[in-house]
């Protein structure tokens, strides 16, 4: 076993450490997924689901993230080598994969958001129609080198911020955007709520129907959302661990960054929901817009509307720029978690730095040139992050969750306890909602698909999922024996 020992990099304060993680989950989940999803999900039923699935799912794997993190003091792999046994290993690499698959292609969407930020303060455009506003888009797409361009600025600000380092690079600049963020979407969502016809909207996000909430989807899209918007199951939050004083506080932690990531989605969903309504020409438009796809009520939808008022160019431009910064800071995070395996693996974080980026930033270019190839990536990774979720689940009740809760998440050094029931309830919980949702979702491909469900050329079928899947698990199982010797011993191997 390799006996590499580059020094551990620390974040300069509890509170450095909590802006990173909240950087990691506010991103573009929060501010063009969740009030889409939401809309089309029963709005206020949607919003109670939402919650108890951010309390009893994801809350409790972002714990699971952190003990492994903090008791290993390795990246993914060496924490499942160590906390789920040698055989374990291949997970941590499907972990780290499907973090870096999202990366690839987060970092296009990213300059996607640049791109819209800048064009707005600097066209100004003014009046236009829906079908303008997609014009707009179609030609955007069809443009690969300002498309490439984006990506570009994405990824060269990525590298630069981890190049820096954790506490000089992440922490300092998470410091500055977290709060900024949420200082401009509390400001924009002000303004849109004042906009006349906006209670609609608002009406349309918090309105309750008690069809909506036994409604086994509302509740099936609700786990989703608090899976893929706080990160849980990710691993980012397993390696921002490694970097945490050996008494940070798990559950004061682990709360915060769920509350934290609800919080920015609700301020989110008070900014586009009745804007959306105030600003669309009929409530039949404003209900069309809300059935748009992520694309479609973001960048030809919500870019439309902002254009319809005197200085909207203005608001467009803050939206955007927001968006962006809200998701550069969640594409650090994830590639931080292939930056801190391969220092594990032996390589000196900068150049570790360097082929991280770089590998994504290629990757990246494929969703680029067709962008059915990144909403490919997005659907096969984001269904991984179900299967990710399943493995941390699995290593804790494999070392026995009361163990894991006594001896781990209520340690010293924690504000409060978590109770006995809420934490071993939610760890059985969890294979049971990833086994329900993975079913649910092959089912319904298979049905998108009858005819074709087994290829791997198309973009949402089950066949490009089990093709992925496979062969990143297959790369790991290979690798596995050999990421045993390589990666660096942590104190739990040591103590072996």
């Amino acid at each position: 076993m390799s006996t590499h020992t580059e020094s551990k990099q620390q974040w300069g304060s509890r509170m450095g450490f909590l802006l990173a993680c909240l950087g990691m989950c506010i991103g573009t989940g929060n501010v063009w997924r969740f009030p889409r999803v939401c809309a089309a999900n029963g709005g206020g039923s949607f919003v109670i689901a939402w919650t108890i699935a951010m309390l009893i799912f994801a809350v409790p794997l972002l714990m699971n993230e952190m003990v492994m993190g903090k008791t290993s003091r390795l990246g993914n792999l060496g924490a499942f080598r160590d906390m789920g046994g040698r055989k374990t290993t291949w997970m941590g690499f499907f972990v780290i994969m499907t973090c870096l698959g999202i990366a690839s292609y987060y970092s296009v969407l990213n300059g996607y958001c640049f791109r819209y930020g800048v064009s707005s303060l600097i066209s100004r455009p003014a009046n236009l129609t829906v079908t303008e506003a997609e014009g707009i888009w179609n030609a955007f797409l069809d443009n690969k080198l300002v498309v490439i361009l984006g990506h570009t600025v994405s990824m060269g600000i990525g590298f630069f911020v981890l190049y820096k380092g954790v506490a000089a690079g992440i922490e300092k600049v998470c410091k500055v955007l977290i709060p900024l963020i949420f200082v401009v979407l509390i400001g924009m969502a002000i303004y849109a709520c004042c906009l006349p016809g906006a209670g609609a909207g608002i009406e349309y996000l918090f309105h309750i129907d008690m069809a909506d909430l036994l409604d086994p989807n509302t509740w099936l899209q609700a786990f989703t959302q608090a899976a893929w918007s706080t990160g849980a199951g990710w691993g980012m939050v397993t390696v921002y661990s490694v970097y945490t004083s050996a008494k940070e506080d798990i559950p004061n932690n682990c709360l915060m960054m769920g509350m934290g990531d609800n919080l920015g989605a609700i301020i989110a969903g008070f900014l586009v929901l009745p804007a959306i309504f105030a600003l669309s020409p009929s409530p039949d438009a404003a209900y069309e817009a809300c059935g748009q796809g992520n694309f479609g009520i973001t960048f030809i939808y919500m870019y439309q509307l902002f254009s319809t008022f005197k200085g909207g160019w203005i608001l467009s431009g803050l939206f955007f720029i927001t968006l962006a910064m809200a998701a550069v800071t969640s594409l650090f995070n994830m590639l931080e978690v292939g930056v801190c395996n391969l220092v594990d693996l032996g390589m000196k974080r900068k150049g570790a730095v360097a082929a991280i980026c770089g590998f994504c930033y290629v990757v990246g270019i494929f969703s680029c040139l067709n962008i059915n190839f990144l909403m490919n990536q997005d659907w096969v990774w984001g269904l991984a992050l179900l299967i990710t979720g399943l493995m941390y689940g699995y290593v804790m009740l494999k070392n026995g969750t009361e163990n894991i809760r006594v001896n781990c998440i209520n340690a010293d050094g924690c504000d409060f306890e978590i109770p006995k029931w809420y934490y071993n309830f939610s760890m059985k919980l969890v294979p049971i909602f990833v086994i329900i949702m993975v079913a649910w979702w092959c089912i319904q491909s298979v049905g998108w698909y009858p005819d074709s469900w087994w290829k791997i050329t198309e973009i949402e079928n089950l066949g490009t999922v089990v093709f992925q899947f496979g062969l990143v698990a297959i790369i790991g199982l290979c690798l596995q024996n050999w990421f045993n010797r390589k990666v660096a011993a942590g104190p739990i191997t040591k103590q072996d």
